[in-house]
């Protein structure tokens, strides 16, 4: 299976005959000593890079990564993410295109989808506030009114009034954080920029589920700059928001709990610097390595029968949508069973 490939540190990423050779520099581009210290990348293990420290690379570079569908996600200092070389569209269909279009326009139909992002997230913020509550964290004065705001999702009757329950909602989701979390708190939501450590994972960690639902679109026929639930903007693949509803609190959420309670993520993997927290260099390759286990866990799929691994999830939840867009099959979000 190929893997990501995560870049931290600075460095310059070049073909090598049928392969790559990513060299580490110095943070002013200077290489610290000669070869030694260069990785050969085999480019047929390769499904992805997350570069989260400066880049040099060529046109020669990225000829090579489109031809071998190589995509390449960059993430500036602040660790927000600034955009995508994407390989080419190899699945381009005007048919899907067209549907897309047309269910977008078409303000009933649009709802109803982006009715069912909500409905599968606020179903997966459930299971996992039942799952701490089975564990000995009182989630009940907080599940209650999220099951009740969840019954008022099919009776809306725009997506404005839509987002305002989907807030409610996340309202009170977050509000378990403080007690699910044991030596951190997390004070309220703060986003551009996290103020504190818990906010700081939550970002970072959305900002990567995000490119994840984003990077199993490009493998799908489905057009990622038209969505249902958020407004489609030039600069930002919306579609991918829509999808990462669902997966947010099963794979983000699920793991900052993880290596926050275990410890795994402490108080020294963060700089606080102008008012902002961000994760440094130390903490990302950690959480990261969590994400990434998170990912390649399996369950057994209910429909197909089979283990299916939480990174193919997101991709089969696309072809669900291209399905109910093509109306071949009713759209049903992915809602945790276990």
């Amino acid at each position: 299976m190929k893997k990501t490939f995560y870049l931290f540190n600075p460095g310059i990423l070049e073909r090598k005959d049928n392969t790559l050779k990513f060299t580490p520099v110095s943070e002013d581009g200077e290489i610290p000593s000669p070869d030694a210290q260069s990785r050969y990348l085999p480019i047929e293990d390769i499904s992805e890079f997350y570069v989260f420290g400066s880049l040099r690379a060529n046109s020669s570079l990225f000829n090579f990564l489109g031809q071998k569908d190589v995509a390449v996600h960059f993430f500036d200092y602040y660790e927000n993410y600034t955009g995508s070389f994407m390989p080419r569209d190899s699945l381009l269909s005007g048919k899907m295109l067209l549907a897309q279009t047309s269910y977008y326009q078409d303000k009933k139909k649009r709802l109803v989808i982006a009715q069912k992002f909500i409905e599968g997230a606020a179903y997966n913020m459930v299971k996992n506030l039942k799952y701490y509550d089975r564990r000995g964290k009182d989630m009940v004065d907080i599940i209650s009114p999220i099951e009740q705001l969840s019954t008022k999702i099919k009776d809306t009757t725009s997506v404005e009034e839509l987002m305002g329950i989907e807030g409610q909602i996340r309202q009170y989701y977050y509000e378990a954080f403080n007690l699910i979390i044991n030596d951190f708190e997390m004070a309220g939501r703060s986003k551009q920029p996290p103020r504190n450590e818990v906010n700081a994972l939550i970002s970072f960690g959305n900002m990567v589920c995000y490119t994840l639902c984003l990077r199993a679109i490009h493998q799908t026929q489905l057009n990622p700059t038209i969505s249902y639930l958020h407004k489609p903007d030039e600069r930002r693949y919306s579609l991918a928001l829509d999808i990462a509803e669902i997966f947010k609190p099963i794979i983000v959420d699920r793991v900052v709990f993880k290596v926050l309670n275990k410890k795994e993520i402490q108080t020294k993997h963060f700089d606080r610097k102008l008012n902002r927290c961000l994760l440094n260099t130390s903490g990302k390759k950690i959480f990261i390595k969590a994400i990434e286990d998170r990912l390649q866990e399996t369950i057994q799929h209910r429909s197909l029968k089979r283990s299916v691994s939480y990174r193919h999830l997101v991709k089969l939840e696309c072809y669900k949508l291209a399905k109910h867009l093509l109306s071949i099959e009713e759209y049903k979000p992915f809602k945790m069973y276990w």
